[in-house]
């Protein structure tokens, strides 16, 4: 039996720059690891969703995601501002 692969997908979407959220890193295995690595470095938030992972993973580096993933991104990306949101309130 395979064991399974890990992926991981960095997206990066800014409102007024870009229409739709881009993959700016991806790997497998330890490239993966690295890319988790470097997020928690800089405290970036981290979303475990293999099926995602999976899916993004064949989405070519460097650009948009296609309006298939918009809504599973949409989703992603408002946990992720919730998330900032309750940091900033446990700081202030």
């Amino acid at each position: 039996m395979k064991k399974p692969t890990h992926h991981a997908v960095a997206l990066r979407y800014e409102n007024k720059k870009d229409l739709a959220p881009r993959v700016i890193a991806k790997g497998s295995g330890y490239i993966a690891e690295k890319i988790v690595q470097a997020a928690r470095q800089h405290d970036i938030p981290l979303i475990h969703d293999p099926v995602a992972g999976e899916l993004l993973s064949n989405v070519d580096l460097g650009t948009e995601i296609s309006p298939e993933f918009y809504q599973a991104v949409a989703e992603i990306l408002a946990f992720v501002y919730h998330l900032n949101e309750m940091e900033k309130a446990t700081h202030s």
